[in-house]
């Protein structure tokens, strides 16, 4: 069998739109029992009666992190706190952290959400699944965890970091898929060459579900490479539950976003108006599907677009196109807006370099400069010739790209610092007046 729910899966639009307004007016009126929400409909004059299409999810104003920080902890709430049996949260930062509560539904809900995913990879009972990512409040664990169990693969809840025990726990355990961070994993891979361990031949691995932080094609493809594997793009936010909410299946050409659970839109990030399908822009959550705390309209700062036309794969619910970046991480330098994901595109296009790279923003002679340092491979040259026209062939791509030239030093490998969770790729030491 191809999918997990195929009635859901495979449902027309017309089906799919009609579920979406019947549950997206149920959540209104759950909303409208939180603190919160239940001031923004009243002001606003919105109950569940009014919204009488999908486009009168307009008519309600957006949620943003802001939203979520200034009513810490509970004023999101719109159940009791008794009936909530779970609470995750951001690490805070920059202030209050971001809470979210789940019910027991809730809960079931995200698993299903999670194991439907999987299974549109290939994922199967029979599979054994190590889950790489950190547990407690952070949700790729706990999330994955009961996605994996859901499907009924035998899971190795490893947790985050340890290279060697990881390797240790995939082969002994005959692990045949990892969730894994994007730069963690060509590290992982990395450390078992190292040791003399080919993953392509020394073990059973054969998909990897890899997100939660930006990559480009080209960092999926040497991750593939690498270990041998297919690896699937993964999206989720711990505002909307958590991993799951969108995921390539085998086609690999964009992110089936579950729009059962979810109502997505993009807006210009600018004017907050609809785009078409197909231009990027800011995506837009709804959860239409959640009980302890539904969100409206919540801002998630992602930049991306709705692929136009239909899958391969048969399913129905609309694709996400890898996201570009973040509206709040992009770099202004010089005038030019850019985002880290494209200096990584150009790297990773280089087989003489290896995985790990820095951009440092730094101000010299009152003027804002761009240093990027990137690893070499420990297969290439030391031959100061060879180097130098590899850094000039870099640099006039990475022009090409950015429309502005930054300073490319490229070090041995093992130079630059690594990190066993997400990985630190913009340094910005500009001094700003």
């Amino acid at each position: 069998m191809m999918y997990w729910q195929k009635d859901i899966e495979t449902m027309s639009r017309d089906e799919l739109n009609k579920l979406q307004l019947e549950r997206l007016k149920q959540t209104i009126e759950l909303a409208g029992h939180s603190p919160f929400y239940s001031k923004v409909l009243k002001d606003n004059g919105i109950t569940a009666d009014s919204i009488q299409s999908l486009d009168d999810l307009q008519k309600i104003p957006f949620t943003t992190k802001d939203d979520l920080r200034n009513n810490y902890p509970f004023g999101m709430a719109a159940i009791p706190l008794k009936d909530c049996v779970r609470v995750h949260s951001s690490s805070g930062t920059t202030g209050n952290p971001t809470v979210v509560l789940h019910s027991a539904k809730d809960l079931d809900q995200w698993a299903n959400q999670v194991a439907r995913s999987m299974y549109m990879v290939g994922l199967r009972d029979t599979d054994v699944f190590q889950n790489t990512s950190g547990y407690g409040m952070f949700t790729g664990g706990l999330g994955f965890q009961y996605g994996a169990e859901r499907l009924g693969a035998l899971t190795v809840p490893a947790a985050a970091g340890n290279s060697k025990r990881q390797i240790k726990f995939i082969t002994d355990f005959g692990t045949t898929c990892l969730h894994i961070i994007p730069s963690y994993a060509t590290r992982l891979a990395e450390v078992m060459y190292e040791i003399g361990l080919d993953p392509r031949k020394d073990t059973k691995l054969h998909t990897v579900c890899i997100g939660a932080e930006p990559h480009s094609e080209e960092q999926r493809k040497r991750i593939e490479q690498l270990l041998g594997v297919k690896a699937y793009n993964c999206f989720g936010m711990s505002e909307m539950n958590g991993p799951g909410v969108a995921f390539e299946c085998t086609e690999q050409n964009g992110l089936h976003i579950w729009e059962d659970y979810t109502i997505v839109e993009i807006v210009d990030p600018q004017t907050l108006q609809p785009v078409p399908e197909g231009e990027v822009g800011e995506l837009v959550l709804t959860t239409i599907n959640r009980e302890a705390m539904p969100l409206l309209r919540y801002r998630t700062r992602d930049l991306t677009c709705i692929i136009p036309g239909e899958c391969a794969c048969g399913r129905t619910h609309k694709r996400l196109a890898r996201f570009k970046g973040r509206s709040d991480d992009m770099i202004i330098l010089k005038g030019v807006n850019l985002f880290p994901i494209q200096i990584e595109k150009i790297l990773m296009q280089f087989k003489e370099l290896g995985s790990n790279y820095l951009i440092t923003l730094e101000t010299v002679n009152n003027s804002d400069e761009m240093l990027i340092e990137v690893e070499l491979s420990d297969l290439f040259t030391d031959d100061y010739s060879v180097l130098q026209r590899l850094a000039k062939d870099i640099t006039r791509q990475l022009k090409d790209e950015l429309l502005l030239t930054p300073r490319l030093k490229l070090v041995a490998k093992g130079s630059l610092p690594t990190q066993e969770g997400k990985a630190v790729r913009v340094k910005d030491l500009r001094k700003f007046c």
